[in-house]
């Protein structure tokens, strides 16, 4: 009786929606996987290694998913192509966003170097520094495969193509777990590197990526061989254009948590490993909505590509109404389940209690990380990336972080305060950008 009751239309996207989004949150779930894997493998070597790996992942971060943010802009472009039945524009786009990526790489992996050696001016506890230096150092090797991987991932997706991107991510835990197993530990020879090993294994999956995609791109479309690979300035400006806001958007969310990790750093490795945990279990649950915004963006693009803004409308709705629902289930796990989840990483009761109190203040801002994800996907296939941006900005610089250090620092509440007002930043971004999302209906509908 409830499916009578829904229109046909929206009976036949949810469908599609589900079809293009599940490979796309399993693919994203494999993505935070080899992080899980990492952070549960070196979580057994010390509290050191542990925060090693929290200070170097989130840092390298900032970078490599800036840079790899500015291809972002293929959603839109790829997407809208696809819908208006031109694949040779889609071939186009994506031959300028490889270069782009190429073009990246270098400058990426230099600041990346410059980060390594402004370490030490941190204030870091110097346990934690001496794993993080060697660990961001093997991470900085796997720049150049990563964002070749996002120029190959962004295409595929954009043309509904998306069991490589799961396949691909998925087999690419085998990769990571074997690496982390070799060289964390020193197994069947090899070097006992702890969180350096880690970084390793990074590295050596993301090449395995890019070369399972890079083959699957290749044996999906035989008509790139008809195409000019010469780069099109006009195109990568345009792709920065579109890319540039994005990125900023995901360097203000990444960097804010990089912030919050650098301040719980000064606390001790014992609040710092309990950081690591909760802001790996959130990074997780993250990627289901994440996989679902994804998708919302290249069916937006693609309705909006055929000219048809009901269809537009109805993508972005029945991607909200699917990022709500899944990001609801996941706040009740954190409220209820928070020491089962903890135990998952470590034995140490005191990192276990440490955790445990972040789990539970990260349940609240669930539902609405959930509408802000999947509402900026929305906007990106309308080619809107500067508003998300600026709802971010604020949100976290302005509001949730100033916040949070206030009551870390001076009403004492610690790791916990930090998180308290990164939440209260998070939920405004989501109802803000929730309202964003149903101006830009009305506009389309008015076109």
């Amino acid at each position: 009786m409830l499916t009578q009751a829904i229109p046909a239309a929206d009976r036949a996207e949810i469908r599609a929606m589900l079809r293009l989004a599940m490979p796309l949150v399993l693919a994203e779930v494999g993505w935070m996987m080899m992080g899980v894997v990492d952070t549960m493998m070196v979580g057994r070597v010390s509290a050191d290694a542990l925060g090693a790996v929290s200070i170097g992942t989130t840092l390298f971060y900032n970078i490599g998913i800036f840079a790899g943010g500015l291809l972002l802009g293929l959603d839109t472009f790829v997407s809208q192509a696809f819908g208006s039945d031109d694949r040779e524009q889609c071939r186009r786009w994506l031959i300028n966003g490889l270069w782009l990526a190429l073009f990246l790489i270098l400058p990426a992996m230099l600041l990346v170097k410059a980060v390594i050696s402004f370490l030490g001016r941190l204030g870091i506890d110097p346990g934690v520094l001496r794993d993080a230096e060697p660990y961001m150092r093997a991470l900085n090797w796997s720049a150049p495969p990563l964002l070749i991987f996002f120029g190959l991932r962004r295409y595929l997706q954009s043309l509904h193509v998306v069991r490589p991107i799961m396949i691909t991510l998925v087999s690419a835990n085998l990769v990571n777990l074997l690496g982390n197993w070799l060289f964390v530990f020193g197994n069947l020879g090899a070097p006992r590197l702890g969180a350096q090993g880690s970084g390793w294994s990074t590295c050596l999956s993301r090449i395995y990526m890019m070369a399972a995609l890079g083959i699957a791109v290749w044996r999906y479309d035989r008509g790139l061989q008809r195409v000019s690979w010469k780069p099109d300035l006009a195109r990568i400006r345009d792709l920065l254009r579109l890319g540039f806001p994005a990125a900023a958007q995901m360097g203000f969310e990444i960097a804010v948590f990089s912030a919050v990790t650098v301040l719980i750093g000064r606390l001790s490795a014992t609040a710092l490993a309990g950081h690591q945990i909760a802001l790996t279990t959130v990074s997780m649950t993250y990627m289901l909505p994440l996989g679902i915004s994804s998708a919302a963006a290249v069916r937006v693009g693609h309705a909006i590509g055929r000219k048809d803004p009901q269809a537009a409308a109805r993508a972005g709705w029945t991607a909200l109404a699917m990022g709500g629902a899944v990001m609801a289930c996941s706040a009740v796990t954190l409220l209820f389940a928070p020491h089962l989840i903890a135990k998952l990483f470590t034995p140490e009761t005191a990192i276990i209690a440490a955790g445990v109190t972040l789990l539970r203040v990260a349940a609240f801002f669930q539902l609405f990380d959930g509408f802000q994800v999947v509402a900026t996907g929305a906007l990106r296939g309308a080619g809107d990336t500067r508003t998300p941006m600026l709802c971010h900005f604020t949100g976290y610089w302005l509001i949730g972080l100033p916040l949070g250090a206030l009551l870390c620092f001076r009403y004492s509440l610690g790791a916990p305060g930090l998180w308290m007002g990164l939440s209260v930043g998070l939920i405004l971004i989501g109802i803000f950008l929730v309202a964003f999302w149903r101006r830009t209906v009305s506009k389309l509908q008015r076109v």
